[in-house]
C-alpha cells in the first residue's frame, strides 16, 4: 500500500496556469495557510516564519508591483515574455508572501552563541519547510501554486505597501488558485544518482 503522504506529494506541482475558480472561502484558506505554517518545525522551536496573505485587489497589487519593478530592468524587446509570466500569477486567486523574522534570529544567536552562525541557515530551512507545508496543504485542497523569488527587487515596495516590519525579511512569493491546466509529467533522476543505502 502506497504512503498517503507520498501520494499527496506527487500531486504538489508547480502550477503556472492558475485561475480564480476556487470553492473554498477566503477564511478557510487563511486558516489552512496559518495552520500549515504554525505546525511547521523550526530549530529550537524559534518560530521565525511569518506570512502575509493577499486576496482580491491586494493580490493584484503585488503583481502590479512586480511588473513595475521588472519593467525598470528588463529590456523592452524582451518584456513580452516577462509580462505573460506575471499575468499568469495575477490570474490566480491569491498570493502568500513568506518572511523570516530577523529579530528572532538575532535573539537566538545571542542566547545560544555557540550556534550563532547556524541560526541564519536554520532560518532558511524553516522558511523552506513552511513553504512546502503550505504548498502541500493547498495541494490537499486541489489548488495549484508555484514558488517565486522576486526578492530583494520588490522588498521595499512590499514593506511600504502593506506596512511590513523592517525586521521581516522577504523570502518567497506564492501565487495560488484553481488549476486551469495540468502540467506535463515530471522527470526524475535515477535513484542510483541520488541515493546511497547501506544495510
Amino acid at each position: 500500500m502506497k504512503n498517503r503522504y507520498i501520494e499527496l506529494m506527487e500531486k504538489r506541482r508547480s502550477i503556472y496556469a492558475l485561475g480564480k475558480n476556487v470553492e473554498q472561502s477566503e477564511g478557510i484558506l487563511q486558516d489552512t495557510i496559518m495552520e500549515a505554517i504554525k505546525h511547521s518545525p523550526t530549530a529550537f522551536n524559534s518560530q521565525t516564519s511569518r506570512a502575509v496573505i493577499l486576496f482580491n485587489e491586494h493580490h493584484d497589487k503585488l503583481w502590479d508591483l512586480v511588473e513595475e519593478q521588472l519593467r525598470s530592468i528588463v529590456p523592452v524587446e524582451n518584456f513580452a515574455r516577462t509580462e505573460e509570466k506575471i499575468d499568469s500569477f495575477r490570474a490566480g486567486f491569491a498570493s502568500i508572501l513568506f518572511f523570516e523574522d530577523q529579530d528572532v534570529i538575532q535573539q537566538y544567536q545571542n542566547q545560544f552563541s555557540l550556534y550563532a552562525e547556524q541560526f541564519p541557515i536554520w532560518s532558511e530551512q524553516a522558511t523552506g519547510i513552511a513553504q512546502h507545508s503550505v504548498w502541500m496543504a493547498l495541494a490537499q485542497e486541489r489548488l495549484g501554486a508555484s514558488l517565486q523569488h522576486y526578492n530583494p527587487l520588490i522588498d521595499q515596495n512590499v514593506k511600504d505597501e502593506w506596512g511590513i516590519p523592517d525586521n521581516w525579511k522577504l523570502t518567497a512569493q506564492m501565487p495560488f488558485g484553481s488549476i486551469e491546466e495540468v502540467p506535463s509529467e515530471k522527470e526524475f533522476l535515477a535513484n542510483e544518482e541520488r541515493f546511497k543505502v547501506f544495510r
